[in-house]
């Protein structure tokens, strides 16, 4: 068997993985990055991009739907699932291109084949291997099925983003991001939704003012939920499938989409057998992402916490500064920016009002919610929501929560004043230009300061 020498040895070439090479390649070392399918990983090919695209096909349907309102005289005819996979796969492509050529450009070795990791420093490749003084693992993840048979009409994200139908019905197996922005854009196209989620809230992993915002936009909209109520089965048949639920109700729609959240995957890629301690599929590792086995590090979905695209980013650009001695810092899941694309979007980062308070104490923290029903850009577009600050009594901005149309655009100060521990006193006294939707979180801001101005 042949070798090959590198400084870094990358296995999987998603967000953390082709991060982590194009950092330490233009810290000077040398790279290889191993991936079985394309470079860009599950957020380009399957996630993050093509659904985004997908949302905004969905934004533009409302958008035509709507227009007598704005006084636009056009007709809404139904959607061209051709010239919609065309728009998404043009999309991705542009931007696979793209990565290619930047990985190409610095000189990093792309290495296509299923790697497996056989030593403390060594990756194997169809029967080659690749030496590392380094190894950082970045296997990304994989739609969890809970056990069900996958197949036309029970379908992941990955089946749901190749559709050529509009299906005129779906059941939504979980109400998290993946299934509240899937059904935003079937319901968008035409479809009758329902979500079927086991929380007593949608997204309840976000501040409670935010889901039971959504809720009610949800329901405004047409899309029905059930909450606090938990899958038992699924029978298809050539029509359809019906669904029943552990309190003894069915369901029956076209689809069942299941979007119960992502596994890592990690199986049979010879991690454990290394000796890197495991749980449930996810690879343990310390502050500084190292497994404690040799010098090899993990990144990405595969460690326990967000699974987020951009989490991706800054652990692969972390790791790669990390060996090449700089001086840098990794960022805490909690101060990372989140953003669901439905519609309404949802941005957040920091604390939860509820959290603020279990780690603060019930007295210590302080609210400020601002209507966007105030708000003009709001009105002109439409948009109803909120942006809601949490803060430490006579303290520090420790969150913020924003719901409404095109909102996920506005996380970029969110995370700035969060991880700045920015006092609502500074936020006040910036100029947040008139108008736009950014002046709701300055209103905000003032309300948390004492001096609202419009509220």
């Amino acid at each position: 068997m042949s070798e090959s020498e590198y400084d870094i040895v990358i296995l999987g070439a998603g967000s953390a993985g082709y991060a982590a090479a194009l950092r330490g390649a233009q810290l000077g070392m040398k790279i290889a990055l191993i991936e079985a399918d394309k470079v860009g990983g599950t957020c380009l090919h399957r996630g993050c991009i093509p659904t985004k695209a997908l949302l905004h096909a969905a934004e533009t349907a409302d958008a035509v739907r709507e227009s007598a309102k704005v006084g636009i005289t056009a007709t809404y005819q139904g959607i061209d699932m051709e010239a919609l996979r065309k728009y998404r796969t043009g999309t991705v492509d542009r931007l696979h291109k793209g990565l290619q050529h930047l990985i190409k450009s610095r000189k990093i070795d792309l290495v296509k084949g299923w790697g497996k990791l056989v030593s403390q420093n060594t990756v194997e490749v169809d029967g080659k291997k690749y030496v590392g003084k380094n190894i950082i693992l970045a296997s990304g993840s994989y739609s969890k099925t809970l056990g069900l048979n996958i197949s036309e009409r029970v379908i992941t994200s990955d089946q749901a983003l190749e559709l050529n139908w509009v299906p005129k019905s779906a059941i939504v197996l979980g109400g998290g991001v993946i299934g509240c922005e899937f059904a935003s854009v079937w319901t968008s196209f035409g479809c009758e939704v329902t979500i079927i989620e086991g929380l007593p809230h949608l997204v309840a992993n976000e501040d409670e003012a935010i889901s039971k915002g959504l809720e009610r936009q949800f329901r405004s909209r047409g899309i029905k939920y059930e909450l606090s109520t938990m899958f038992d089965s699924v029978a298809e048949s050539d029509s359809g499938v019906t669904v029943k639920t552990q309190d003894g109700k069915t369901f029956s729609a076209d689809v069942l989409l299941v979007a119960i959240g992502r596994g890592p995957a990690t199986a049979n890629l010879g991690y454990e057998e290394v000796g890197i301690k495991m749980d449930r599929g996810f690879v343990l590792v310390d502050e500084n992402l190292h497994t404690g086995v040799g010098n090899i590090y993990a990144a990405g979905d595969i460690v326990p916490g967000l699974q987020l695209a951009h989490r991706g980013f800054m652990q692969g650009k972390f790791l790669a500064e990390l060996i090449a001695g700089e001086d840098t810092a990794l960022m805490p899941d909690v101060n990372i920016p989140r953003v669901t694309f439905c519609e309404p979007e949802i941005a957040s980062v920091g604390l939860t009002e509820k959290q603020a308070k279990e780690k603060f104490g019930e007295g210590a923290v302080t609210t400020s919610e601002m209507n966007l029903a105030g708000n003009g850009k709001s009105q002109m577009l439409g948009a109803a929501g909120l942006v809601k600050l949490v803060a430490q009594k006579d303290g520090p901005i420790v969150g913020f929560h924003a719901l409404g149309a095109r909102l996920g655009e506005q996380i970029g100060e969110g995370e700035l004043m969060v991880n700045w521990e920015a006092y609502p006193e500074d936020v006040a006294n910036l100029i947040h230009a008139h108008p736009t939707q950014n002046e709701a979180i300055g209103e905000a801001a003032m309300a948390l300061a004492g001096k609202p101005l419009h509220g």
